[in-house]
């Protein structure tokens, strides 16, 4: 025989859904203010009939556990005056939240024991306790008390000279006279009247619900029975499962009851114990000393890096690239930092439309006639085609989501006549390269980087932002036609260009078109691996087309090593890409891949990239130049895979800002071996684009930047310190209580999450805060950094469904405003 004890259920957060006690005690509470309000002789809520003025009830709930805070929402639903007592400091924000007020005596002193349950105070803690509640009796009408302590008879908290001060007609309801009652004068299971009280001992509150306490106690069982099947899909008894360990009484006869080791059920940190001790500890003073001399190490070590790479430097070229790479990382750390949050998402998607200046690398390389005719001109063709694809989708998808972000009072905006602009530069730029004049392609090209750093500027505020997408596509265009002035290709060759552009931009366009906003995040991670595959592509071509060169070119080491780079980096955005793709999309697992080993692994893939840039910078031919960056290619694809499967679902938002600044990388990597300073500066943006956006999540998980890099993220993992204990009492509410709560705030903020997306709730969600907004209630939107599958893409979803972005605010914004608001709404974002 094996038997369970639903009493023996251990009160864990987990096993909530089990408890029948809690269960039984919901009822009670409930019914404990409909017994009352039968013998009370008039209303709950306060009238204003022809007859006169009737004041609502005032009722006083002593104890705020599960039956006290039922009771609580019941009187406060049926219109009264409800207030609250319990020795718990924990109870205080639950009962504040349901609309009722909580009462407090003057002396500090916390009452929570394990299991959630109250222990007995002081004596100078009780003698206050006693005046607070001599001075209730007095004022209100109806009293019920909840109060137990396991294992002791109940306590007495109303006196009989207290009963004797109360109002004539009042009621008193004890829900501990089965444990010998709170209040002296109550009399365990009979309903009398003592001095024109009316007092209600009754023990079986929840069998007088006979068909609501048998449905909360069949789901109790049956959610119990369901829960035993551990990994299994049967019947399954994991002993090692707290709920199972500390219900079961008889396991096939034996005796397993209490559960040895005891079970666990702090409900919160014991008083003065050790974690009180340390939370009290005050930080230590700040290393001044220490700090500084972090700071001054740190600019030494960039500043000697400066000088290394003078030493090293094979040319002027590199020099003036260098320069143009660092002055290009310092407008994008700024560019990218003013950026406001709620545009995250826009900037992903314009850096990926931008990023297509990979089109460049290919641009340069092609040739033949109207198709390639050796291996250097289809690899650079397929480079083309696919930074295309990017260049139209990117600001395609941009495009949609900026006018998402309209408000119908917005000021009315004419970027049409950023057309004007546009065509006036690439008309004189066409004359400039008719007449002759050679310096006008870098001028060009610099006109272009302008506006692509002009395109990330503009998304530091909304009303600025769509004039910066108009801009990234003049920098992106005038690039391109940069670009071709600079070749001036055959007409043959010309009508290849334009072909692989017209090709690739009608998939981008199509694909950015019918993407479905919840899916932007998988577009984004497919856009990047794009680049990915596009740097690969561009730097294998330039390997070949460059080879007869290297013996004799003082550059050729340094374009050989940007080569390498530029392979390997693209080989892990490319994989990495495709990983998060299918996580994003459902197509994989999106639970993090825990290989045995992947941290030797990686390094091991690490160690193999370096051994073969060494053969590879060390060994001339081409045989093993090109056998090399197949090899990089293949294991830095292989280290994208383990790095990004080993990530979870959840923190997805990481993996993109991080192959984002991949992507970036590789970019760079192709403009150093090119020689292409408009690469270059676009690479260094994206790069500091996505590595800002980065440390921004990072901070926001109180993670690293490497612990992201190396995997493991979304995992058990506590980084080596202790995980946060969860403490508290849960209540559970149903749609009617949420309602009432909504009714009876004034200050609302509501926190959504991915769960939102997946269930297209933004539109419901909009809705409901309109008609919140309209009957003058406060509601705003507290959106966290990493909520959603990237950044800022709930910020576009709630544009999407009408909400104004004036409303939606980042987590660093509101918080500070939590203390003051009245009800906080989590939807869809089970893990905040």
């Amino acid at each position: 025989l094996t038997a369970f004890g639903m009493d023996c259920v251990p009160r864990i957060s987990r096993a909530q859904v089990f408890d029948a006690l809690s269960s039984m005690a919901n009822i009670s509470g409930y019914r404990a203010v409909v017994e009352a309000s039968n013998h009370f002789g008039r209303f709950f809520t306060g009238q204003i009939t022809a007859a006169g003025k009737v004041p609502p009830a005032k009722v006083l709930v002593i104890g705020g556990g599960v039956a006290g805070l039922a009771a609580v929402g019941q009187a406060k639903n049926m219109g009264a005056i409800v207030r609250a007592f319990d020795v718990r400091p924990a109870v205080k924000e639950q009962v504040e939240s349901m609309g009722a007020e909580f009462l407090e005596v003057d002396i500090q002193e916390d009452g929570s024991t394990e299991g959630g349950y109250a222990k007995e105070m002081s004596k100078e803690f009780i003698e206050a306790e006693m005046k607070l509640f001599h001075d209730q009796c007095k004022d209100v009408d109806i009293v019920i008390t909840t109060a137990l302590i396991p294992g002791r008879k109940a306590p007495i908290l109303i006196k009989k000279y207290m009963v004797d001060d109360m109002k004539p007609g009042s009621v008193v309801v004890d829900l501990a006279s089965e444990a010998g009652g709170n209040i002296e004068t109550i009399k365990p299971g009979e309903i009398y009247s003592y001095n024109n009280v009316t007092h209600i001992g009754l023990t079986d509150l929840p069998s007088r619900l006979p068909t609501q306490a048998s449905t909360l106690y069949a789901n109790n069982i049956s959610k119990l029975m369901l829960s035993m099947q551990g990994t299994k899909d049967h019947y399954f008894l994991d002993m090692a499962d707290d709920v199972v360990r500390g219900s079961i009484v008889l396991n096939k006869g034996a005796k397993t009851w209490p559960p040895n080791p005891p079970i666990s059920v702090a409900a919160a940190a014991p008083a003065g114990g050790k974690a009180a001790a340390a939370a009290k500890e005050p930080p230590p003073p700040p290393n001044y000393f220490a700090n500084q001399m972090k700071q001054a190490l740190t600019y030494t070590g960039g500043l000697g890096t400066l000088s290394a790479l003078g030493v090293g430097s094979p040319n002027a070229a590199f020099t003036n690239m260098s320069t143009t790479f660092g002055l290009g990382c310092i407008v994008g750390y700024h560019t990218v930092w003013s950026v406001v949050p709620a545009l995250h998402s826009p900037l992903m998607s314009v850096t990926n439309a931008i990023s297509g200046i990979t089109a460049v690398g290919g641009l340069l390389l092609m040739g033949g006639g109207y198709y390639p005719t050796n291996t250097v001109e289809g690899l650079a063709a397929a480079a083309a085609f696919i930074s295309f694809i990017n260049v139209f989708g990117g600001f395609i998808v941009t495009a949609r989501m900026l006018d998402m972000f309209k408000r119908p009072d917005d000021p009315p905006e004419y970027n049409s006549l950023m057309g004007i602009p546009a065509a006036t530069f690439l008309a004189s730029y066409g004359w400039a390269v008719s007449q002759g004049y050679p310096e006008v392609h870098q001028m060009a090209y610099l006109a272009s980087s302008l506006c692509c750093v002009g395109a990330l500027g503009g998304l530091s505020a909304q009303p600025t932002a769509r004039l910066g997408n108009a801009l990234g596509i003049i920098g992106v265009t005038s690039g391109i036609a940069a670009t071709l002035g600079l070749l001036q290709p055959a007409p043959e060759v010309l009508a290849q260009m334009v072909g692989v552009a017209g090709l690739g931009g009608a998939i981008g366009t199509g694909i950015a078109k019918s993407i479905e906003i919840t899916d932007l995040p998988q577009l984004v991670a497919a856009f990047h691996s794009l680049v990915g595959m596009a740097a690969v592509l561009t730097c294998l071509s330039t390997y070949i087309d460059h080879y007869p060169t290297f013996a004799t070119d003082p550059a050729a080491t340094m374009v050989k090593t940007a080569l390498f780079l530029g392979t390997y980096i693209g080989g892990v955005t490319f994989t990495g890409s495709l990983i998060a793709y299918g996580k994003l999309q459902g197509s994989l697992n999106s639970a993090p891949l825990m290989l045995p080993g992947r941290h030797a692994i990686n390094t091991g893939l690490l160690a193999a990239n370096v051994g073969a840039m060494g053969y590879y910078l060390a060994d001339p031919s081409m045989s093993v130049g090109l056998g090399m960056l197949g090899t990089t290619a293949a294991l830095s694809g292989v280290m994208g895979v383990t790095l990004t499967m080993a990530i979870g679902g959840a923190d997805m938002p990481v993996v993109i800002t991080v192959l984002n600044s991949y992507s970036g990388w590789a970019l760079c990597a192709e403009g150093f071996m090119l020689n292409n300073n408009l690469m270059t500066v676009v690479g260094s943006l994206i790069g500091s684009s996505g590595a800002i956006l980065s440390y921004i999540m990072c901070v926001a998980m109180n993670r690293s930047l490497p612990n992201v890099i190396l995997g493991g993220f979304g995992t058990s993992s506590t980084g080596g310190g202790k995980p946060m204990e969860i403490t508290g009492t849960a209540t559970e509410w149903n749609a009617e209580q949420t309602v009432q709560a909504m009714v009876d705030s004034k200050n609302i903020i509501i926190v959504p999450g991915y769960g939102l997306a997946v269930a297209k709730g933004q539109y419901p969600v909009a809705e409901m805060v309109s008609i919140l907004r309209k009957k003058g209630k406060n509601v705003r939107f507290g959106i966290h950094p990493v909520a959603g599958r990237m950044p800022g893409q709930l910020n576009v979803l709630l544009a999407e469904a009408g909400v104004p972005y004036d409303v939606v605010m980042e987590m660093d914004e509101i918080n500070d405003d939590f203390p003051d608001t009245d009800l906080v709404l989590v939807i869809g974002a089970n893990d905040t």
